[in-house]
């Protein structure tokens, strides 16, 4: 599943005055956004996420600044570093994930699948592991 989690090379229109880069539904992100948010002001050494959706795709960029995004599917774990605003970190549901080493003044941009629903969330990282187990159950 962590195999899932992709970097995904967004365009970069370079011009002397300065570069322009954009993200298009459907064409960059594998998913219909249906909400955008971003993470700023997070003071050194705090952590953000630290949970799992159960149905929820969501999609990284560094738009300032650069932070790391730890991700685990309850086997493996990767550590994916965000510093550049023309790549974008693409993570499927079912991924345990938390932000971490903001630098100062980083802007982290978040578009997801789905509406925010509090019942989406894992939050407990027992439970995720309990649910993952269930999931691969179903699957075999």
């Amino acid at each position: 599943m962590i195999d899932n989690c992709k970097i995904i090379d967004l365009p970069k229109i370079h011009d002397d005055r300065g570069n322009l880069s954009f993200i298009e539904a459907g064409r960059h992100v594998p998913f219909v956004i249906q909400r955008t948010y971003w993470i700023y002001d997070v003071p050194g050494g705090e952590v953000r996420g630290g949970h799992a959706y159960r149905e929820l795709q969501e999609f990284f960029v560094a738009l300032s600044g650069s932070f790391d995004v730890v991700l685990d599917d309850g086997k493996a774990r990767k550590t994916v570093s965000l510093n550049r605003s023309y790549f974008g970190l693409y993570v499927p549901n079912m991924i345990w994930r938390h932000l971490e080493n903001f630098a100062t003044n980083s802007v982290c941009l978040i578009m997801a699948s789905l509406p925010y629903s509090k019942e989406d969330y894992i939050r407990d990282y027992e439970l995720y592991l309990k649910d993952i187990q269930g999931v691969g159950a179903c699957l075999s």
